[in-house]
Parts: structure tokens; C-alpha cells; sequence
């Protein structure tokens, strides 16, 4: 790990397909923002103005988006035509350079996430309206890593775009590997509607043996009950094996 802090890393880089000027108002409109950013919940309105309006910087001309600094830490969104479509960076600067692969770092993971989520938005379900539901906490102390417990251990070797099918801990699930980092991987859930399903695994520390864990289910299509019986039984599941849920 180098800490010498550096101008400039890219942290995400993915193609969308949808033009800049979708994709700009994609993350400019706060209704647009809604149906892609994180998940449903009491707050997600303020989330979305703070982070995308009131405390961003935005250069219409050039199409990119400066965040507030954190901890001296700038992050600023870019799109690039490419081709038919755009390409979306996500660049800090003021951080030190490091490899990432083995360290979990919370803006990270969140911004590859939630990027992820609108390319999902725009690729496959664009104009249509979503349903989520979000579960964290801490595991059990028989619990190990959120996506082996769940069932997904297999799936993990997989590339982006490979397909899959696994009865895991909450019922069969089958689709394509959407995303993969180190600590997450996304999945495309045919059952939902074509929906997404991200799992994060924070991993063991120090002081801290057991693993911390996320879910972040978005489906399409969904009936009401259909919805609230799918969430009732990750919920079920989340609660004999983590912490209380959270979402």
C-alpha cells in the first residue's frame, strides 16, 4: 500500500447505453435519481439532495459532477460518449494511492453499488419503477461471509456477464453476474422481474471477528404482496443469522 497521496484515481469506470443527455439527467433530476440511487426509505430524499444537488457542483457544459469533499477527499462524476452510448467515471483525487483489491473502503463499495444500480436502471429497465428492500448488520458468531451463507459461494468465480443458477438460503435464484468487486457481486434475478441483487461482505477485523454484512434487493413487477412476502422472508433469514435488519 502506497500512502503518498496522489492527483487523481478512477475508482468506477462502466459503459451505460443510453446517451450523456439520459444519463446526465439521470443523475441531475432528483425523481430520476430515486428510481437508481441506493434503496427505498424515509431519508432517501434528503440523501439524494445533499449528495446530488445542494453539495455538488455540476459543469453542464462538460457533463460532470463534483461532489462535496470528505475528509479532503474530492469524488467527481464524468460522461464520455461512447458511441451510442457513455461512459461513466467516478475519480477521487486527494486520496492516497492504494490497491483496493483487498482493502473495503465504504464510499468505494457505495459508489460502485449504487453506479451499477443505474446502469441496471438504464439498460434494462428504462422509464420503469423499482421496489427495494436493504438488510445489514453483523453476523452471528456461526455466520462466515454473507454471500457463502446465502449460497452464492459458486457463483464467485464467475465473470460479469456469465449466467447462473443457485438454490440458495432464500430459494432458487438464476440470471447473470451484473457486477463483481472484491467484496460485492451484483446479480441480475430473473425470479424479480429481471431484478438486481447486491451482496457485500465487509470481511473479519481486527476487534472485530465476525463478518459485517449488506443486502440490496431492487425488483420490477412485482404485486404488493408478492413484494412484502419476499422481503418478509429475507428479513426472516437476516434475523437468524445477523443483526437485527436495517431498511
Amino acid at each position: 500500500m502506497n500512502e503518498k497521496p496522489i492527483a487523481e484515481q478512477v475508482v468506477v469506470d462502466i459503459t451505460i447505453s443510453a446517451s450523456v443527455e439520459e444519463v446526465w439527467k439521470a443523475v441531475r433530476d432528483p425523481a430520476a435519481i430515486a428510481n437508481w440511487f441506493g434503496w427505498e426509505s424515509k431519508t432517501l430524499r434528503e440523501e439524494i439532495d445533499y449528495i446530488f444537488i445542494s453539495h455538488a457542483s455540476a459543469d453542464e457544459q462538460a457533463r460532470s459532477l463534483r461532489f462535496a469533499e470528505w475528509e479532503n477527499v474530492s469524488h467527481r462524476l464524468e460522461l464520455i460518449p461512447q458511441g451510442e452510448g457513455t461512459r461513466l467515471r467516478l475519480v477521487i483525487s486527494g486520496a492516497p494511492e492504494m490497491d483496493w483489491t483487498g482493502v473495503y473502503e465504504d464510499f468505494r463499495e457505495g459508489w460502485v453499488t449504487f453506479f451499477h444500480q443505474l446502469r441496471f436502471a438504464l439498460d434494462r429497465h428504462k422509464g420503469q419503477l423499482r421496489r427495494t428492500f436493504y438488510l445489514s448488520g453483523t453476523s452471528r458468531a456461526w455466520v462466515g461471509d454473507t454471500r457463502h451463507s446465502l449460497g452464492l459461494g459458486d457463483i464467485l468465480a464467475k465473470a460479469a456477464g456469465c449466467g447462473y443458477a443457485a438454490q440458495t438460503a432464500i430459494g432458487e435464484l438464476s440470471g447473470y453476474v451484473w457486477h463483481k468487486t472484491h467484496f460485492q457481486v451484483g446479480l441480475t434475478v430473473a425470479e424479480w422481474g429481471n431484478g438486481l441483487l447486491v451482496v457485500t461482505d465487509k470481511g473479519a477485523a481486527p476487534g472485530q471477528p465476525q463478518h459485517s454484512g449488506s443486502v440490496l434487493a431492487t425488483t420490477y413487477g412485482l404485486g404488493g404482496d408478492e413484494f412484502v412476502r419476499l422481503q418478509e422472508r429475507w428479513k426472516a433469514w437476516w434475523s437468524a443469522n445477523y443483526s437485527a435488519p436495517v431498511g
